[in-house]
């Protein structure tokens, strides 16, 4: 039995196809969209075998295209987030196969049914469709890619970077941040790829951020810094949120090279804010007590995010500045007794020998964070007449203490 509402989605597809309407065929695609709202109250159990009367009337794949959509749809509007998922994978896959014979105009629908793919896995909670997901849409990378045919400016290459944040979203989300190294492998393989630099702006905030993340845990923290810095200085200014996230790893980073965050931007990120303000006051005073309360305040919210391990390393830029504080405290004397640094360790609640002190001193001057030796004979440590407190800015490693 034929469909008003129907018939005319179908012409609409055809319509789309025959003038190449990118993003008018991404439009018809979304399962949120009102259309297919309309098609659910027409189709009041659709399946695939009471749906086969309009197998042919679309040139193939599109007749499938067509009827995998009002399945996706009626999952979706009965919340069937598997259901849904499955039907999802099953029109992306048909997609695929329409795709890789065409050019770049495509890609804002292939874009919208890869975005839809993702949040319907995510809406399963299931690591397993996550994967799937992630394995679904490394075709279209491959389908992206492999353009050899088209015009550079009609190139589905143009979709590369966008698909490939999509993959590492997956692995993000299910932590298999392992298997991002095959689809990197892929890019660097692939020379003919246009520059990053020539890609929508929004594809390269996301791509670095990524990269910058695969940095971070993988402790290459100066490829970190370079990419989540690029990400943050490109991210558009009203996407608040994207900043706050490159924001949460970007800081420390820059904490461990001397560049505090001022008071101006933790203002703009309320949740930033809450968190590193009391690490960074800390910092500024050499307030080793209140860095440790820090820590253990907001321990499992670190670790959840990764960073727990990273600003425990870094309370040895606090330490550094409590020993400064003795040093001033000494008029800046070129000589300072080894007890002095000892009986600040204490009024900080270090519960620490004399041994102990003198070896985190030893420990400052072969990480660079003060230059001078210790006479263990006397008790004493020699500082340099100048620069005795290096900026942190200047130390050749900054990240050498995250090691």
């Amino acid at each position: 039995m034929s469909s008003a509402k129907f018939s005319t989605f179908l012409t609409q597809l055809a319509e789309a196809l025959r003038e190449e309407k990118g993003p008018e065929l991404a439009y018809l695609l979304k399962p949120t969209s009102e259309h297919g709202k309309a098609l659910i109250k027409e189709f009041r159990n659709p399946s695939r075998q009471s749906m086969s009367y309009y197998e042919g009337s679309l040139e193939s794949p599109w007749d499938e295209i067509a009827i995998q959509y009002v399945l996706v749809v009626n999952h979706c509007a009965r919340k069937r987030a598997i259901e849904a998922f499955k039907e999802e994978c099953t029109l992306v896959s048909l997609f695929l196969r329409f795709f890789g014979s065409n050019s770049g105009w495509t890609l804002p629908a292939l874009f919208s049914i890869l975005r839809d793919l993702r949040d319907l896995a995510s809406d399963v909670h299931s690591t397993a469709n996550m994967e799937e997901a992630a394995r679904i849409i490394s075709k279209a990378f491959s389908s992206c890619v492999t353009d050899r045919q088209s015009p550079i400016a009609e190139s589905r290459k143009w979709g590369v970077y966008y698909v490939v944040g999509l993959i590492l979203k997956c692995y993000f989300r299910v932590r298999r941040i392992s298997l991002a190294k095959n689809i990197l492998r892929a890019i660097d393989a692939n020379p003919d790829i246009p520059p990053l630099s020539a890609y929508p702006r929004s594809h390269q905030v996301t791509y670095r951020y990524y990269i910058g993340m695969l940095g971070f845990l993988n402790e290459d923290f100066a490829k970190a810094e370079q990419e989540l810095t690029l990400a943050f200085y490109n991210c558009h200014t009203g996407a608040h949120s994207n900043q706050e996230r490159i924001l949460t790893y970007l800081i420390p980073l820059r904490m461990f090279r001397g560049h505090l965050p001022s008071r101006e931007l933790l203002k703009r990120f309320p949740v930033l804010d809450d968190l590193y303000t009391p690490f960074i006051a800390a910092l500024r005073k050499g307030d080793i007590r209140s860095y440790d309360a820090s820590l253990d305040r907001f321990e499992r919210r670190l670790v959840d995010l990764n960073l727990y391990l990273t600003l425990e390393k870094a309370r040895e830029l606090c330490i550094r500045g409590l020993f400064r504080r003795v040093w001033i405290a000494a008029d800046k004397s070129t000589r300072i007794p080894v007890s002095m640094f000892h009986a600040a360790l204490q009024l900080a609640d270090e519960e620490t020998t004399s041994e102990e002190a003198e070896c985190l001193v030893a420990n400052m001057i072969f990480k660079g964070f003060i230059r001078g030796y210790i006479s263990h004979e006397k008790q004493t440590v020699v500082l340099a007449n100048t620069n005795a407190f290096p900026r942190l800015v200047d130390r050749p490693a900054p990240y050498a203490l995250l090691q």
